[in-house]
């Protein structure tokens, strides 16, 4: 990896600092970075206008074969640009050897051109929080060797590989299985949020996949909640697994009462058959240590009551 294409399609970044201690670090590494200038980019609460950030994307289709394409932040903002996306171009770049990481926001445009065309992109790092992030005392933290050697071997190899021994308590000691399946899912509420549109991938693509999903700031009675969507949606009843990830920088209050995310997954657990496992602790989300996913590839999942192992090659 020698370069990496930087863009800004959702939210401007929250301080000045982060993207340039990102840029910083990936520069000591040998790596050099383009389109650097989009992270000083705001318009109201977003990187640029959105005609900014859909030429912005859009010029994908244009960059080198080869190119290593990573988001800049999460946020909000995408949304509003799915109608003008290049799709097809885009998907063109990536059969050619375009590659494009990021996460969070971010899953908005993945899950629609997984939907439209079923191109694979990277659900991983991002420049600000994984290669940028500062520690209590403003100066920047080290990124993760666990995201950044899953990040090369994604990037160089083509390849995820990982073993998650967490004991999935609800599962009985004789209960064993292997699927596979379409690896595909992201942020909860960015996905739940496209339930009826046409930038979500239909049944047809998803039935039998592998279902990852994360999300930060959000009370467990809001992921139980968006859960019941997708699972009334006929969502969740469709995949062979689902992985859940990193559902971070919550608080609960006094009137929970006990109530709490274990609980809010045991109540989604009791309404899905037996044979579709929600397995926790896949290393992914927002937070340091996370896996790079490849969305859209066909992967390959073994758990037991010990844990899981996710493999995919593409």
């Amino acid at each position: 990896m020698k370069s990496i294409h930087i863009i800004a399609p959702s939210g401007a970044s929250l301080d000045s600092k982060s993207p340039l201690a990102g840029i910083d670090w990936l520069g000591r590494q040998g790596i050099a970075i383009h389109n650097a200038d989009c992270v000083h980019r705001a318009y109201e609460r977003f990187a640029g206008s959105d005609d900014e950030r859909l030429a912005e994307l859009n010029h994908l289709s244009k960059l080198e074969s080869q190119t290593v394409v990573m988001v800049m932040r999460g946020g909000y903002g995408l949304h509003r640009l799915l109608p003008g996306i290049e799709w097809d171009a885009i998907t063109k770049a990536i059969q050619n050897g375009l590659q494009v990481c990021g996460h969070s926001d971010f899953t908005v445009f993945q899950l629609g051109l997984l939907a439209k065309t079923g191109a694979i992109t990277l659900a991983g790092p991002m420049l600000n929080y994984d290669f940028g992030r500062l520690g209590d005392n403003g100066a920047p933290v080290v990124p993760d060797e666990f995201m950044w050697k899953h990040f090369q071997e994604a990037i160089q190899n083509r390849k995820l590989e990982c073993q998650v021994s967490i004991p999935q308590s609800f599962l009985g000691k004789a209960i064993e299985n292997s699927p596979t399946g379409l690896l595909w899912g992201g942020n909860l509420t960015v996905l739940a949020g496209l339930v009826g549109t046409p930038y979500l991938p239909s049944t047809k693509q998803t039935q039998g996949g592998i279902l990852f999903l994360e999300d930060v700031n959000e009370h467990p009675y809001r992921i139980e909640r968006m859960l019941m969507q997708l699972l009334d949606a006929g969502i969740l009843s469709d995949q062979a697994a689902i992985l859940l990830g990193g559902f971070s920088a919550y608080r609960l209050y006094d009137n929970d009462k006990g109530y709490s995310l274990e609980r809010a997954i045991e109540a989604i657990r009791k309404r899905l058959p037996e044979a579709i496992p929600i397995l926790t602790g896949l290393p992914f989300g927002h937070q340091a240590n996370k896996l790079t996913l490849p969305i859209g590839a066909k992967a390959s999942l073994h758990f037991n009551s010990n844990g899981f192992e996710l493999k995919a090659q593409w």
